[in-house]
């Protein structure tokens, strides 16, 4: 009987199994990196063991350090979680070959389905060869791994060659492969998986399906279970095909297997050999925790012969610290704040006050609602989100509420294209208008205990405030019976409560300040100066760090002096495991590089000046 678990991951993953392992009574172990000392992972553990070091690379990726501080620790089984070291096949054999337990498949179930190019052999399948204009357009996609990594949509073929190169370089900084294959793209299909859960006895769950299309940089944002909209016969056909590839590899515990569907025709993926991030969606719907029924299987207990039964709807949302009108561009800071209420799910791995790294993924939690109809888990789901205070960097609240208030998600008539449709609208700014109103009044009463009544009341009171790239300019009198703005009633004001009343509708805003950041209900404002630095202006073409990161690459021959066209592709930054392009943002010569592989750089900082010809 396992009596301690290690868990060989980090963040949100390893709080859930966390979660599971103290209500079946077992100890748990945390691995954590030196940017992780404080991480809630890290605090919630029973005993943890430092990795010396930040990357990745040298940390969670370092499978020999993570047995070493198993057997340190006293553990007697390994956890992989998803991501990381989860489908390597050697790092399963060095556990096993260190006599702990592994909680996983075999490595050869592993090995057979960890390089996508493998596994579709193994289904009669395989990938594209030479590319010829007649297959465009087409994927390129990392062999191990997943999460959207290495992974680029090739729609021309003068892109290919570029293509494959950052989804060589992406692969290899993820998984520590750089193998890479190409297949057909499936334009407007849906990403459309199944879950596995086998035993040692031969006894197999196919349990649901789950609909995962709306996705960015092919990563998912919004899953959920069941898939909406799929016939009788389809879905039998999908959880044939899964139990068949999980078959074929003697597949022990939980997997996904997962396929592009359109119309009614089902395309074989790949198999991830372990849990999904979405997991959560079938155990909404099914009553099970996966994670239990992991270390059962793992003990040698045999699963019922039949699953339980589904019911109702689930789905979940990603939360992520991320900027998705600026590219998806990830954020960092403090989370100040992070309370979801209603009646959902919440797993995270952070807690208040915790730092938002550059070192890992920006997913700062998962919000699931369960409903006895779809419309319902959507409705509860959007409600929850909007409703949630997340204090901090900005993330994808808003985009999230929006998705699942859009009509193709609500109508159930979404693919993986969505986004890519959708994204401006979706990201449009619509900022309250009378936030930085009950900004300004929060802060004239919280830095003065006299509320600032004591200004000269015929002078107006100005603030400035940034909304996302607009800026706003706050005008208001102090007089004797209080603040006055035009066109508002103030009926309340203090450093934390604004209540004002316009158009005869009365509302309520609670403010929270956090240095220049001001959190206004579900709006950001950063407080600007009344007179702003001249000197912080950057010359016309300048090209800045979006994020802190480091420079993984400039393109070949660029040098001061070079010409270069409007969109070129000038360097590549990699953050929070993801990479991101800059480009040039107009044809011209490029005047200044300050840039080069390996730099490590904060936000904000120029990399590159780009002189506009003409």
């Amino acid at each position: 009987m396992i009596t301690s678990v290690l868990v060989a991951n980090r963040g949100e993953i390893a709080c859930r199994v966390f979660r599971t392992c103290r209500d079946l009574g077992v100890r748990t172990v945390a691995v954590y990196s030196d940017a992780d000392a404080n991480a809630l992972h890290t605090r919630e553990a029973d005993t943890a063991v430092r990795l010396p070091g930040a990357a990745p690379s040298e940390t969670y990726l370092d499978g020999a350090l993570i047995v070493k501080a198993a057997l340190t620790a006293g553990a007697d089984a390994v956890h992989p979680g998803y991501g990381f070291l989860s489908e390597n096949a050697g790092f399963a054999r060095a556990v096993l070959d260190a006599g702990l337990v592994w909680i996983g498949p075999a490595p050869e179930a592993i090995e057979a389905m960890a390089s996508k190019t493998r596994a579709k052999e193994l289904m009669g399948l395989a990938p594209l060869g030479e590319v010829t204009e007649a297959d465009l357009p087409v994927l390129v996609k990392a062999a191990a791994g997943g999460g959207g990594r290495g992974m680029r949509i090739v729609r021309r073929l003068d892109e290919l060659d570029a293509a494959l190169a950052s989804a060589r370089a992406e692969a290899a900084s993820a998984f520590g492969d750089g193998e890479v294959f190409v297949e057909p793209y499936v334009e407007r299909g849906r990403h459309v998986e199944v879950q596995i859960l086998a035993d040692t006895h031969g006894t197999m769950w196919a349990l649901g399906t789950r609909d995962c299309s709306l996705q960015r940089r092919h990563q998912k944002v919004i899953e959920e279970s069941p898939a909406p909209g799929l016939s009788d016969a389809l879905t039998a056909e999908l959880h044939a095909l899964a139990v068949r590839a999980a078959r074929a590899v003697d597949y022990v515990g939980a997997g996904t297997v997962e396929f592009l569907v359109a119309g009614d025709t089902a395309h074989f993926l790949e198999m991830n050999t372990r849990l999904q991030v979405e997991h959560p969606v079938t155990e909404e719907v099914f009553g099970v925790d996966l994670v239990a029924e992991q270390l059962r299987i793992a003990e040698g207990h045999a699963l019922d012969p039949e699953p339980p039964p589904a019911r109702g709807h689930a789905v979940e949302a990603r939360l992520y610290a991320e900027d998705p009108a600026r590219d998806w561009a990830p954020q960092t800071g403090t989370l100040h704040r992070l309370a979801v209420p209603g009646a959902v799910r919440l797993d995270t791995g952070f807690t208040d006050g915790d730092g938002i790294g550059v070192h890992y993924d920006p997913m700062l939690a998962k919000v699931i609602a369960h409903a006895p109809t779809r419309a319902e888990a959507v409705r509860r789901l959007a409600g929850a989100l909007e409703r949630a205070t997340v204090h901090g960097p900005v993330t994808n609240r808003d985009l999230l509420v929006r998705s699942l208030r859009h009509e193709e998600f609500t109508g159930a008539r979404m693919d993986t294209g969505f986004y890519d449709r959708h994204l401006a609208e979706l990201t449009a700014p619509a900022p309250d208008p009378y936030a930085p109103l009950a900004a300004a009044l929060a802060d004239a009463h919280g830095r003065s205990r006299f509320g600032g009544f004591r200004n000269v009341p015929s002078q107006p009171q100005v603030k400035r405030y940034a909304v996302g790239e607009e800026e706003h300019e706050v005008r208001y009198r102090h007089t004797r019976t209080g603040p006055e703005a035009d066109g508002v009633r103030v009926l309340h004001a203090d450093a934390h409560r604004v209540v004002l009343e316009a158009d005869g509708v009365r509302r309520t805003f609670e403010v929270a300040r956090y240095g220049d950041e001001v959190q206004v209900n579900g709006t950001r404002l950063t407080a600007l100066p009344r007179f702003p630095d001249p000197t912080a202006q950057l010359a016309p073409g300048s090209l800045v760090a979006p994020m802190p990161g480091t420079v993984v690459r400039v393109a070949d021959g660029l040098a001061e002096g070079s010409a270069v066209e409007a969109g070129q592709p000038l360097l590549w930054l990699e953050a929070m495991k993801m990479e991101h392009r800059i480009t040039a943002p107009a044809a011209g010569t490029l005047t200044a590089l300050h840039a080069a592989p390996g730099q490590q750089v904060s936000v904000g900082a120029l990399l590159a000046v780009v002189q506009p010809s003409g």
